[in-house]
């Protein structure tokens, strides 16, 4: 028999490995920028019941915002305090899912199916993201384990909490409907195969409650169903969105694995377990794959099919113990783990981001630019509702079809524009022609695609010929900036441009140099060579100065010259910062 300290020493490693991925694959993204349905979860929490929601009832209509309303009144508004709940959340079904592993696979398999689970992205994203689906794949795995629970011991205090926990599922999220399916075969299998004291009429009785108790939801249900189509936002999925999505390849990495490893088939699962385990991986996927045909209205979206993402950890898990010997669990393990936190853990940026949108950056970006008070910003809606008669330019503030904008404050004035470009095309050439062509610069937005269109549109109008502009991209969010043909253009990368790599280390990366000025012109002459204008040392506020050379220097001795320049300066208190773009 095993020593008891040869049993800690493997414990402490698995906890510690543990420990590496949930820092590096969690907690490190925490601080980084909201994506666009955060900035939702964020507006839900501010004005629960806002009016400006009739558009699309069902977004509000969760059990999941009372875990960010409440982290919110403990620590404050941030995108860490907000992000915690998932990160808890996802830290309990990790531990569920190990249990349901060692129930239905092997009492060993728990540290395998939770290192499964880490190595799929799925599971690391909706760890830290400020939505509903880290709650429902705990409220899920909860619901699975007391389930098994129920028809293994036959007690009707299981029975209790799996039906507590099978009717918050569909409260936290609508798109949850198919996962009932898998509740219902498993105890179907089960005491169809006599492989439980759990009768049909206990059985029957069980989901009978269980139905009186989701009678609400169905009705909430359909309900919306006759308006999905004002919701739909991807087109209809192919076979490869499908195969894509169940994420066969580590269910083919484990069980190969295993079985190169030892080369022949070790063990066969009770039908209803395996039932249970493959009903949980595709499931979700088939069920939203065929209602988005049947309808015509797609929901076949990575974040819709969250459930069926510890399927496939536990299906992997399955694979493995095939052909995996019963004593090398974990050294099967440990070597997942590691591979999980050598190949997860995006080791080629000091600090990745949870998603590709940075919205804040990119409100700190259109602070830069937007340097007039009443400089116009075109904000195209992120949100497919936004279309006519919904939308209109005189949309009341703040609105869920606007509800990015609160939260990354943006300077200048707003000018609202639809989801749908046809739906803006008449506003934008009636506000291109009286306002836009009378500015000295207006910036456009949002999503890429949106300012993408826009940026095109605008570059093609009469009134907006020999006008200057230039991408700012900061992921799927950009910024376009238009400025008359007489001011400076800008750069289109948000880092790392030619001028920042040519100049001394201290510089680089977009450079911000700040210098103190007391009684002494702004702008240095030992940087600033050729320049139109200067501030006064008294000077407060926001300034753009238009030069026709910047003299950088270089480590060679010489100067790097760059025509037409902007200069943006800000003044606070006597500390001037100098943020310089180039062509």
């Amino acid at each position: 028999m095993e020593n008891a300290g040869r049993r800690h020493a493997w414990l402490a490693l698995f906890v510690f490995l543990l420990a590496a991925c949930i820092a590096r694959q969690w907690l490190v993204p925490l601080p980084s920028s909201f994506w666009v349905d955060e900035l939702v979860t964020a507006f839900v929490v501010a004005h629960p019941a806002h009016a400006s929601f009739a558009i699309a009832p069902q977004v509000p209509a969760s059990l999941y915002y009372w875990m960010p309303r409440i982290s919110q009144r403990l620590f404050g508004f941030s995108e860490i305090s907000y992000r915690l709940p998932s990160v808890l959340a996802m830290a309990l079904a990790l531990f569920l899912i190990g249990r349901i592993a060692a129930r239905l696979i092997h009492p060993q398999a728990a540290w395998f199916a939770v290192f499964a689970c880490l190595g799929l992205r799925g599971i690391n994203y909706f760890a830290d993201d400020a939505r509903p689906y880290a709650l429902g794949i705990c409220v899920a795995a909860a619901a699975v384990l007391f389930e098994i629970r129920w028809l293994d011991r036959a007690r009707w205090s299981d029975a209790a909490l799996f039906v507590l926990f099978a009717a918050l599922l569909w409260r936290i999220h609508l798109i949850y409907w198919p996962f009932y399916l898998v509740f219902a075969l498993y105890p179907l299998m089960r005491i169809a195969g006599r492989d439980t004291r759990v009768t049909w009429g206990q059985s029957l009785a069980v989901f009978a409650v269980l139905a009186l108790a989701l009678i609400p939801v169905i009705l909430q249900s359909l309900s919306l169903l006759r308006e999905a189509g004002a919701h739909v936002i991807t087109s209809l999925p192919g076979f490869r969105d499908f195969q894509h999505e169940i994420r066969w390849s580590l269910v083919a990495i484990c069980g190969g694995g295993a079985w190169l490893l030892s080369r022949k088939s070790r063990g066969r699962f009770p039908a209803a377990s395996l039932a249970l385990i493959g009903a949980w991986w595709l499931i979700q996927p088939i069920a939203l794959f065929v209602f988005s045909y049947a309808t015509g209205n797609s929901v076949f979206i990575t974040r819709y099919l969250s459930l069926a993402v510890p399927g496939s950890a536990l299906m992997a898990t399955a694979a493995a113990a095939i052909s995996l010997p019963a004593n090398r669990w974990r050294e099967a393990s440990l070597a997942l783990g590691i591979g999980v936190l050598l190949v997860m853990g995006h080791w080629t940026v000091r600090s990745p981001r949870h998603d590709n949108s940075d919205w804040r950056s990119a409100a700190l970006a259109e602070n830069h630019f937007a340097i007039a008070p009443d400089t116009p910003v075109i904000c195209p809606s992120p949100f497919v509702e936004a279309r006519t008669p919904v939308w209109r330019p005189d949309y009341p503030l703040p609105g869920f079809l606007y509800a990015h904008l609160p939260f990354y404050p943006i300077r200048g004035k707003v000018y609202l524009f639809p989801f749908e470009e046809a739906d803006g095309e008449q506003y934008a050439a009636q506000l291109s022609a009286t306002t836009l062509s009378q500015s000295a610069r207006f910036i456009v937005y949002g999503g890429d695609a949106s300012v993408r269109f826009w940026q095109n549109w605008f570059m093609h109008r009469p009134e907006l010929q020999g006008w200057q502009n230039q991408v700012q991209k900061f992921g799927d969010v950009w910024l376009a900036v238009f400025t008359r043909g007489d001011g400076a253009r800008l750069s289109d990368r948000s880092s790392g441009s030619g001028l920042a790599r040519r100049l001394p280390g201290g510089f680089r990366n977009h450079f911000n140099l700040y210098r103190k000025v007391i009684a002494q012109p702004l702008v240095d002459a030992v940087f600033l060579t050729g320049i139109h204008h200067t501030l006064p040392p008294d000077s407060a506020g926001s300034f753009v100065i238009l030069g026709n050379d910047i003299g950088v220097p270089r480590e060679d001795g010489n100067d790097s010259i760059l025509p037409h320049p902007t200069t943006v300066v800000h003044v606070v208190d006597g500390l001037a910062v100098l943020h310089m773009t180039e062509l």
